[in-house]
């Protein structure tokens, strides 16, 4: 008999039942991956993989336990329900663990209106080659590129389901295309690299593979003979490639899970205004073609469109079940979770109010300053925001890009500097994060 995600989620809620839980959900994901790398202009790496994954959790009392696997016959889901109350009855007690009510699941939604899964056929493995090595000729034709490092092609197909024992059962398919490429300009010490992709849920969607191919390579002579700039206090421009980890913290912060725990450093900040007027962070799920998108949450909630930061002010948290019961809240249908995980908050797509300038514009305005382009490494202290993290880019003077930079250290205190955030108008809308280039005022740069 061949089994469907769907039945085998019933399935193991019927085992766990036999066994003696009191309730449980499961969660199950079929799918297929295919990835090509290639190397100067033949194929280095074919990968495909296809599989089914099975998760269970059970509750006994207040105790819970978890247990996965990609065994999926009849004695395999059997053993797993009985090992998983075993391990549950040995769990200390959590007071605020539990499934949703009847009334609190998502019922009537509309899949297809969230165009999720691309219903065109999987693309043949030539298909995705010929798109890789378009990527790498376009990047090697760019002059100064010395070696493209890697181009890439996949697509990616997953069905999932999730059923619970309080009535709840509903699932979704799922689909990723994507293209690739990193080039290498320069030799030796002076050596510099840069990438650039595109990810989509159509293929139609996606970017062109020769224009992904130049823009990386593009990118990497741009970054030739970088400098470190002077130590000491400038404005900085994230740029849109990453300006979306500042938000990033933000959310991070806001997390009803790290707020209950008491490690957030905007635990004090609900109500208070954290943005400057006239910026919102809007979360919404119903975006068709996007990537975050889902008609309810890993609970079975239905999950909802809602401000977040609402003209500056932060209007609340990010909530699963668990973290709401702790905070005497009510989950803001934000639970996610893993085949072999529990359930915890977790945001959707997430867009920041855009600005009305370019952000050739606010690199004029700026006068002197650091664009940042890329970043490695982060500390981050969750409970006071202190910011630091290696940085390079491009050193901005009298409202022009100079020259390249790298090796320096920008730093500061996110409550301050989301305070001062000043957005261009360049976001990508089919992103799952929309967010701008970000100005952000007097950070410390640590460079000679």
């Amino acid at each position: 008999m061949t089994h469907t995600p769907e039945t085998l989620c019933h399935a193991l809620l019927d085992a766990a039942r036999k066994a003696g839980a009191d309730s449980a959900d499961a969660m199950a994901a079929e799918g297929s991956s295919l990835s090509i790398e290639v190397r100067d202009g033949t194929l280095e790496h074919a990968e495909r993989s296809e599989g089914v994954d099975i998760g269970l959790r059970v509750l006994v009392g207040q105790r819970q336990a978890q247990v996965s696997s990609s065994d999926t016959r009849a004695e395999t889901l059997i053993a797993m329900a009985e090992r998983a109350v075993a391990m549950a009855k040995e769990a200390p007690e959590d007071p605020y663990a539990g499934l949703a009510t009847a009334e609190q699941l998502a019922q009537g939604w509309d899949v297809g209106a969230l165009e999720m899964a691309d219903p065109s056929a999987e693309p043949a493995p030539d298909q995705l080659q010929q798109d890789a090595l378009s990527a790498e000729a376009a990047c090697a034709a760019i002059d100064g590129i010395t070696q493209v490092q890697s181009a890439a092609a996949g697509y990616g197909h997953h069905d999932i389901h999730l059923a619970a024992s309080n009535g709840f059962s509903g699932g979704y398919a799922r689909t990723s295309r994507s293209i690739s490429c990193v080039g290498i300009a320069g030799t030796g010490t002076g050596m510099e690299r840069d990438y650039d992709g595109d990810s989509r849920i159509f293929q139609s969607d996606l970017r062109d593979a020769g224009d992904i191919g130049r823009t990386a390579g593009e990118r990497a002579i741009e970054r030739l003979n970088a400098r470190r700039p002077k130590t000491g206090a400038y404005p900085v421009l994230f740029d849109e490639r990453i300006s979306s980890s500042l938000i990033g913290h933000l959310l991070s912060a806001a997390n009803g899970a790290a707020v209950a725990r008491g490690s957030s450093w905007l635990k004090d900040s609900l109500g208070a205004h954290i943005l400057p007027d006239g910026l919102s962070v809007i979360e919404d799920p119903f975006r068709p073609r996007a990537t975050g998108s889902r008609p309810f949450d890993g609970e079975g909630l239905p999950t909802q469109r809602r401000a977040i930061v609402d003209n500056g002010i932060l209007t609340g948290w990010t909530m699963d079940l668990a973290s709401a019961r702790k905070l005497g809240l009510q989950s803001t249908g934000n639970a996610a979770r893993g085949i072999g995980s529990v359930p915890s908050p977790s945001n959707w797509n997430i867009a920041l109010t855009q600005g009305d300038r370019s952000r050739a514009d606010l690199l004029r305005d700026m006068g002197t300053g650091l664009l940042v382009t890329s970043m490695i490494g982060s500390t981050i202290n969750p409970n006071t925001g202190d910011y630091s993290r290696g940085a390079s880019g491009f050193w901005v003077e009298n409202g022009e890009i100079a020259y390249p930079v790298n090796e320096v250290t920008i730093a500061g205190n996110l409550l301050d500097m989301l305070k001062t955030l000043v957005p261009a108008n360049d976001a990508r809308t089919y992103l799952s994060r929309v967010v701008p280039s970000l100005l952000v005022e007097g950070m410390t740069l640590a460079g000679d």
